[in-house]
């Protein structure tokens, strides 16, 4: 196996609670209705959706190339692309802190301590969350003014703690509580060299950049989810409502650090903002009312709720098992790292 043990246990553990998800949503909103909506796809929607993820992660490599020039960590354009698609492999990990990975992966091949690099993965994810919430508001806040009090609360979370880890008191005082604590004490160097990378990573004058390459790379995605929204209930969704619905389920899902990959949050708050825009749809085209048009509405939303999320989260999961087969193959079978 590509992974080592521990990492591929967590991995088909991620596999299996996902499958265990879709059955129930299939089993709530009506199997044989989403079989019939996935029957009637049409053929290029789905290659179109994944060709905008695979976009997205072209995109998002140029950060974590930036984040490598930062650190002064040298990879080979090649190797580097590998490493940064291998992490996407744990992306069904609570917060996809399983990204972390990509530290062993650069350990491996460079000699950098894990606690040098990882930071990057931090500075990725709070430039993704600033990405998904301007596309929140790109979106319209407008059109679901109840979550807008959400919104405004993670953008002032996203202050203070830009704040507090660019202090390097906060920093100081981190490392000297660390290294009073038993067992622990001995990382207090690490914690501290941890925190100087981060601050690197998350200073001021560079975070609009990244913020940027985010609101591009994660706008494929939205891109792509409005395309099969709109292939299962035509004419339904408009592009802005797609871009809003995407975006806050998926920061929904990240803020659930617990849930692996956003699962069950991301797919229930998703399905939500979706039927409403369904039923309408389906009372004017199929002449359904009351009871029939809201289980209509239910399953269509389950299939393209199920149908994005295999051109997301699970398309990332498999470019990433193959990104890191040929990275063993390259440079080695990848060892259970210890910083």
């Amino acid at each position: 196996m590509a992974l080592p043990r521990k990492l591929g246990r967590r991995l088909l553990l991620g596999v299996f609670l996902g499958v265990a998800v879709y059955a129930a949503i299939a089993i709530w909103s009506d199997a044989s209705a989403i079989a019939s909506a996935f029957a009637r796809l049409p053929l290029w929607v789905l290659p179109a959706a994944c060709g905008l993820s695979f976009a997205n992660y072209g995109l998002r490599f140029l950060k974590w190339q930036r984040y490598c020039q930062l650190l002064e960590i040298r990879l080979a354009t090649g190797t580097s692309f590998l490493i940064f698609l291998s992490g996407m492999t744990l992306s069904v990990t609570p917060g996809k802190m399983g990204e972390v990975f990509k530290s062993w992966l650069v350990k491996q091949t460079t000699g950098v301590p894990i606690h040098h690099s990882a930071p990057i993965v931090v500075a990725e994810r709070f430039t993704d969350l600033l990405g998904y919430l301007l596309l929140v508001a790109i979106g319209g806040l407008n059109t679901a003014p109840e979550y807008a009090w959400v919104f405004w609360s993670l953008l002032a979370l996203c202050a203070v703690a830009l704040l507090l880890v660019g202090s390097v008191a906060v920093g100081r005082a981190v490392v000297r509580i660390v290294a009073r604590m038993p067992w622990i004490g001995r990382l207090a160097p690490r914690v501290d060299g941890a925190f100087a990378s981060t601050r690197i990573l998350l200073a001021p004058r560079e975070l609009a950049l990244p913020t940027l390459v985010s609101v591009l790379g994660w706008g494929c995605e939205c891109t792509g989810f409005w395309l099969i929204a709109n292939a299962v209930v035509p004419d339904s969704v408009p592009w802005l409502y797609a871009v809003f619905a995407f975006a806050f389920s998926a920061v929904a899902g990240a803020v659930a650090i617990i849930a692996p990959g956003g699962l069950v949050i991301t797919e229930g708050l998703l399905g939500s903002l979706l039927r409403p825009r369904y039923q309408p749809v389906l009372e004017r085209t199929l002449s359904l009312a009351g009871d029939a048009a809201r289980e209509a509405a239910r399953a269509q939303a389950a299939a393209a709720v199920i149908l994005a999320r295999i051109c997301t989260l699970w398309f990332a999961v498999g470019v990433g098992f193959i990104a890191t087969a040929l990275f063993t193959r390259r440079h080695g079978q990848v060892q259970e790292a210890a910083d």
